[in-house]
């Protein structure tokens, strides 16, 4: 079997997940987490009060961004349908899923190159 070492062009995958954040490039991060090719920052959201406005960055990301996937945290929401509608409209996927599964789904489209974002609730 050959192993072949992945070249993620700039966008870093997530290294790993818990206590509370996330380590990016070997620097952990503490709280919830946006992810996209403009780089890594701090999210500030009520995971209970989900609003359009804490998914704008997203929306009017100048690289353009195919799919998001939303870490909901340790179980899967609902994404509200008001944000799901400006996505919709946007031309952009969006997913619901535990923060778990957003973390793996993420590195493995990062690897293929997709155009992936990843709005993270810390666990």
């Amino acid at each position: 079997m050959r192993m072949q070492e992945i070249d993620y062009d700039g966008q870093p995958p997530i290294d790993s997940f818990g206590a509370g954040g996330f380590r990016i490039d070997g620097e952990f991060h503490a709280g919830h987490l946006l992810l996209s090719s403009a780089g890594h920052r701090s999210w500030q959201i009520d995971p209970a009060a989900m609003t359009l406005e804490n998914f704008a960055e997203l929306l009017n990301h100048e690289e353009g961004i195919d799919v998001v996937l939303v870490g909901m945290g340790a179980e899967i929401a609902p994404i509200p349908g008001a944000i799901r509608q400006a996505f919709d409209e946007a031309g952009i996927g969006i997913e619901a899923m535990s923060t778990s599964s957003a973390c793996r789904t993420y590195n493995v489209l990062l690897a293929e190159d997709r155009r992936i974002a990843v709005a993270l609730i810390a666990v």
